[in-house]
């Protein structure tokens, strides 16, 4: 049958993102197929669209990590999918697409009263915000969380998860009028990342230890949250959104600054201080499918709220939704329909 996607030609623009028309065969014996009807956008996608994302290919392939739909046929080693089924999965890119055949592993049925809008907007922020509280993180009962990106998929779901644990949240945002939306989620307090962002920190922990700092940001934010690690504090980075700037393309002198002024922790520091700084890329899961349905799992025991879809864009618009998602305006996440 035929299927329309997005391809990139050569990373490194978004223009070179070209809508196409080809041709996709039957599922094997272990895959189903899917009917593409929501894509969720990530950081990743921009970073592999601007080819800075290493674990991506460089050209002729589709971007894209998360997905749901409708399963339109099974391979003859499924037994626990049909057609019919509503399901929402993660692909280790190829999620820009009409249709597609996947792994049965790597698919889930959509929760009973979920739209397709939020099984494409759960599984890659979930998984994010669960390894950086808990197996990254070990976040503990009562301890005091920074959460960066805070009215972002995965800040969302980081003060949900930190919110079982009784954590006393702190959520930073790049504007002021994704405040309400923080308080709406339950964060204890709120930081607008301005010049005085460190002095707001002070104010905002009032004499608490800062346990875990959960960054997607990156640059000097990132750092002056570490100095306010208390003794055995983690800081958890997992992107540097602000490599993502705006644009159709990378600007490679805004870049060359912020990489020379990224953080930089000498292990001696660490070690005298007695704090860790942990990265980590959710792309690895992917080929440890095992250990990724057993968090999975673990998530859908915390009975967490349904995702928080910010913005929806057709699937023929899908280029306006990588650009308002790289402008910074956008709350929770940003989802393409496809009809």
């Amino acid at each position: 049958m035929d299927r329309r996607s997005y391809r990139i030609t050569d990373a490194g623009s978004l223009n070179n993102l070209v809508l196409t028309t080809e041709k996709i065969g039957a599922p094997s014996e272990d895959e189903v197929s899917v009917s593409v009807k929501a894509i969720g956008l990530n950081f990743a996608d921009v970073f592999t669209i601007f080819g800075l994302y290493k674990a991506a290919p460089k050209r002729d392939f589709i971007p894209g990590l998360e997905f749901s739909g409708v399963v339109t046929d099974c391979g003859k080693n499924v037994s626990d999918l049909s057609a019919g089924d509503r399901v929402m999965g993660s692909i280790r890119f190829g999620s820009y697409t009409t249709h597609l055949n996947i792994d049965r592993r790597y698919v889930t049925e959509i929760p009973e009263g979920w739209t397709y809008e939020e099984g494409a907007a759960f599984i890659v922020q979930a998984l994010t915000a669960y390894y950086a509280l808990i197996p990254l993180g070990n976040i503990t009962k009562n301890q005091t969380v920074l959460i960066h990106s805070a009215a972002g998929g995965v800040g969302i779901y980081a003060n949900r998860i930190a919110k079982k644990f009784s954590a006393f949240t702190i959520g930073t945002i790049g504007r002021p009028n994704k405040a309400a939306l923080l308080k709406s989620e339950g964060y204890d307090a709120v930081i607008v990342r301005d010049s005085e962002f460190r002095k707001a920190l002070a104010e905002k922990l009032d004499g608490r230890k800062l346990d875990l700092v959960l960054d997607a940001v990156g640059g000097r934010v990132q750092k002056e949250s570490f100095d306010f690690l208390s003794t055995t504090g983690r800081l958890v980075a997992y992107g540097l959104s602000q490599f993502a700037s705006p644009g159709k393309r990378p600007n490679y002198f805004k870049l060359a600054v912020n990489f020379l002024r990224m953080p930089r922790y000498q292990t001696l520091t660490l070690i005298e201080s007695n704090k860790s700084v942990l990265g980590f890329n959710l792309i690895w899961l992917y080929d440890r499918v095992d250990l990724l349905k057993t968090m999975l799992d673990e998530i859908q025991s915390f009975q967490l709220a349904k995702p928080y879809v910010g913005m929806t864009f057709p699937f023929e618009k899908l280029k306006d939704a990588v650009t308002a998602f790289q402008s910074g305006n956008t709350t929770g996440k940003v989802v393409v329909t496809v009809n």
